[in-house]
């Protein structure tokens, strides 16, 4: 049997990988700061950091292969530790994994490398041009994983998925979950009639899965082949919720602006991946993953939000959980909710 390392397999993707790893049998080991509530049974957890060099190299004798998905969000807002954390985190993982001459690394990358792109669909030429901190900081990593593979070092895979939902995940779409079942009027940047595509945390966990399990090396850009406008997918939300919130627009260079401030004054939540790209159109042909990997999207973007409203209203909410599956701090947007349910 297989053992599988997932650095990180605590936190919300990670934890997909953990659990659709068991329910294949295979052998699983988690690395990682804190211990999940809901680690399932069977499964090795080992606490360590990812900068701890003995700690990640010990964790990986006889592991065949590494699912690394530790990273620093945006929502951490951490500046200068975007680049120890997500990229120096990654090469020091690569290195450890080397030694141990793991068979294959599976990185955990995100579609924040692409910054905000002008042309649709997003493909495997479209440039690396990040905007934003924590884009720079992923990209670093993802090129590290993609310089290994090609000095030799280990077989490596980059999964760079669109924006992950699922039941579990929480992070800012708290804010929109709670919002909804509350009956407040959900605002987007601009008329939000861009399309704008998910994923299913079950769908990366899977292309995770299928790269290692397939030792196929490459970038895989991944998400949903069924998706509508930002506009649309939320107003579907809402009617199957029953609720009686409306989607408002905001209008896009104010709005950006207000919010930079805000962010840097510390009273929102919003870091500046949400607001410098949620109005603009971005989502992945879907076609090149399916032909490497034999893979399809399971989840269209209606499918996962359900699945994540449901979960949440149903009090899904963990204590002692990751940042994407806790609830979000509002700041100054709880008073723009308590206004905008009597507008």
């Amino acid at each position: 049997m297989a053992v599988h390392l997932v650095t990180g397999g605590s936190g919300f993707v990670g934890a997909a990988i953990v659990r659709r790893l068991g329910e294949r049998g295979e052998g699983v080991r988690v690395f990682d700061l804190r211990r999940a509530p809901d680690l399932p049974q069977g499964v090795t957890f080992i606490q360590g950091d990812i900068l701890d060099e003995a700690a990640l190299g010990a964790a990986m004798q006889g592991v065949a292969y590494v699912h690394h998905t530790v990273a620093l969000v945006p929502l951490t807002k951490a500046d200068a530790r975007y680049d120890r954390v997500n990229a120096d985190g990654t090469a020091l993982a690569l290195a450890c994994a080397a030694r141990a001459k793991i068979r294959f690394f599976s990185h955990l990358s995100s579609s924040a490398i692409f910054g905000a792109p002008s042309a649709m669909p997003v493909t495997a030429a479209t440039p690396l041009a990040p905007i934003e901190a924590y884009g720079r900081a992923k990209r670093e990593a993802d090129e590290r994983v993609r310089a290994a593979q090609a000095a030799g070092l280990l077989p490596t895979a980059c999964i760079r998925p669109r924006t992950i939902l699922g039941p579990g995940r929480l992070g800012i779409f708290s804010i929109l979950f709670e919002w909804i079942r509350d009956g407040a009027s959900v605002y987007v940047i601009g008329d939000g009639n861009n399309r704008f595509q998910f994923v299913h945390v079950d769908d990366v966990a899977e292309v995770s899965i299928q790269a290692c399990l397939q030792e196929r090396p490459g970038c895989y850009n991944v998400g949903t082949d069924r998706f509508g406008t930002l506009r649309e997918d939320l107003s579907w939300l809402i009617a199957q919720a029953g609720s009686r919130s409306r989607v408002r627009s905001l209008p896009a260079g104010p709005a950006i602006a207000l919010l930079s401030c805000l962010d840097r004054l510390g009273l929102s939540p919003l870091a500046p991946w949400h607001y410098l790209t949620y109005h603009r159109p971005f989502w992945y042909e879907s076609g090149p993953v399916a032909e490497q990997l034999g893979w399809r999207p399971r989840f269209s973007n209606r499918d996962m939000l359900l699945d994540g409203y449901r979960w949440f209203v149903d009090g899904g909410a963990a204590a002692d959980a990751s940042i994407h599956r806790s609830p979000t701090r509002q700041g100054v947007l709880r008073g723009l909710k308590a206004v905008s349910r009597w507008l």
